[in-house]
């Protein structure tokens, strides 16, 4: 007797979502619709280059329906999660309702900007394409600028970048910053020779990649220090108020460019109960990544938050590999139930962490075993990394076209602003 397929909505579409919608595509047990704000899945690794015109937005996007085009049991969906009406096992999107059997967040976490509402207002994040874009619009819009700009001191102002967070994000895109300001704006920019400008990268902690090695951390503070990055630590953003960067121990900043890349915080829905989140707005999930409290309601990926894996008792960092790992996990599980066969507990394999600098220059920890590589090897093995995990074969050959014209040029032609009309149609 042939069962009525179970009807699971995953709503969001980065690592998570999609490895779990690729797992159980074409299975008849499932009926899978994917809800998304966007029509496209994006690499969030790699924004940093789009925003600094290294890579063309389609070198790390892919239309959702050419992904998965050909599978029967699979249907997209545009729209926004508003709320969820468990008991009646329906969602509310922005684009109208839709029932489940099963649903499961993959909405990943958005910017957190600790309640200061003129960082909010007036920096520059960097989660989105959306923000990559509008941040290579900014920048090159304040580098025309300062090119016209008469008053020294206000070009400076336009000239010097302040990036707020010691993470992968922030090393990555600081690093870029100084390659750039050596290689390429003195050519574009003339006119701006001996006009100033700096680039800082603060935190407020005492080291650069937290959870890295402490050769790591060593390795690329010296590496950005001689690259001309002004690496300031132990220095908390307070406010950013009339193009000056305030921290917390008083010192300031004059700058009109502040890049948010110091922390995140996972999303809330209304319907969810307020004891379904823990910290950092993450839902609780146990080690089938089942929510806390409910029924049929699962979270994977940085928006969920799970204590029960021993190795992890404070929970699961926030990265790609943990979100890969738990969509796998998901799906394999819900092909198991449908089977009537035990499910398995989630476990995280620890792959390694690594982090790019510059040209020739990455830093890499293996924990088993426990290696530590830096310098040409380490940049090698993040662009190789970075190269495969890629959504598919045709985004892996044109960023490794843009990468090698790079390399050999030490420059790129993708600085454009590009600005989308605001018509109404």
């Amino acid at each position: 007797m042939k069962h009525t397929p179970q009807k699971i909505v995953v709503v969001g579409g980065g690592f998570a979502g999609v490895n779990l919608a690729k797992k159980l595509a074409d299975h008849e047990a499932f009926d899978i619709v994917l809800v998304d704000k966007n029509n496209y899945n994006f690499f969030p690794p790699l924004l940093y280059q789009v925003a600094t015109g290294y890579l063309e937005t389609s070198n790390i996007t892919y239309p959702f329906r050419k992904l998965f085009r050909g599978k029967k049991n699979f249907m997209f969906r545009l729209g926004e999660l508003l709320e969820v009406l468990p008991e009646q096992k329906k969602a509310i999107l922005s684009t109208g309702e839709i029932s489940y059997d099963y649903l499961v967040f993959a909405t990943g976490c958005e910017s957190n900007y600790f309640g200061m509402e003129n960082v909010a207002k007036y920096s520059i994040p960097m989660k989105t394409v959306a923000d990559a874009l509008q941040m290579r619009n900014t920048l090159l819009e304040r580098l025309e600028e300062a090119s016209r700009e008469q008053d020294p001191v206000e070009r400076k102002k336009l000239l010097t970048v302040v990036v707020a967070g010691g993470g992968p994000t922030g090393v990555e895109i600081s690093g870029m910053f100084a390659e750039m300001k050596k290689t390429i704006l003195s050519k574009d920019y003339p006119e701006l020779k001996g006009a100033g400008g700096e680039i800082y990268l603060v935190d407020g902690v005492k080291t650069l990649l937290a959870p890295m090695s402490e050769k790591s951390q060593q390795y690329t503070y010296d590496t950005l220090m001689k690259m001309g990055v002004k690496v300031r630590l132990n220095m908390m953003v307070k406010d950013f108020v009339a193009d000056t960067i305030q921290f917390a121990d008083g010192s300031t900043i004059a700058s009109k460019n502040l890049i948010w890349a110091a922390g995140v915080t996972a999303m809330t829905f209304k319907g969810m109960p307020d004891e379904a989140y823990g910290r950092g707005k993450r839902l609780k999930v146990d080690e089938f990544n089942q929510v806390l409290g409910l029924t049929d309601i699962y979270a994977i990926g940085d928006t969920c938050i799970q204590l029960t894996d021993p190795a992890f008792p404070q929970g699961h960092p926030q990265l790609a590999q943990v979100a890969i790992q738990q969509g796998d996990n998901l799906g394999k599980n819900m092909i198991r139930k449908s089977e009537g066969q035990n499910l398995k507990v989630f476990s995280y394999v620890d792959k390694g962490t690594m982090a790019i600098i510059g040209r020739n220059k990455a830093v890499a920890d293996l924990p088993k075993p426990k290696l530590f590589f830096s310098g040409f090897i380490a940049w090698v093995m993040w662009l190789f990394i970075h190269l495969i995990s890629l959504i598919n074969t045709g985004n892996r050959v044109k960023t490794l076209y843009n990468w090698m014209i790079a390399y050999f040029t030490k420059d790129q032609s993708l600085r454009m602003i590009v600005r989308p009309s605001v018509k109404q149609l």
